[in-house]
């Protein structure tokens, strides 16, 4: 049943990607395009991908703990960069 994870990550993922879409409904300030959605979901995936190999892979608890929340942390540089530009890169939303 090792697919069983992936598809719980699919569906985790499916589920946090309505709330914008739902929001979207309701208010103007939240104002995504299909480019939006498919770039978050790629980063949740990846994300969610690369926390499952560490599950996996890593068997010291300490170590696999640290990485995974490393890989958190990296998740949500990467997403505040692209919601509101922090480092001024050119792939900044703002």
């Amino acid at each position: 049943m090792k697919n069983k994870r992936i598809i719980v990550i699919v569906v985790s993922i499916a589920i946090i990607l309505l709330i914008p879409l739902i929001a979207m409904q309701f208010t103007d300030e939240v104002n995504w395009n299909l480019t939006d959605f498919i770039v978050a979901g790629g980063l949740l995936f990846g994300t969610g991908l690369m926390i499952e190999v560490v599950l996996r892979k890593v068997k010291k608890p300490e170590r696999r703990t640290a990485i995974v929340i490393a890989i958190i942390a990296l998740l949500l540089l990467v997403w505040a960069e692209l919601a509101v530009g922090i480092f001024g890169t050119p792939f900044a939303g703002s």
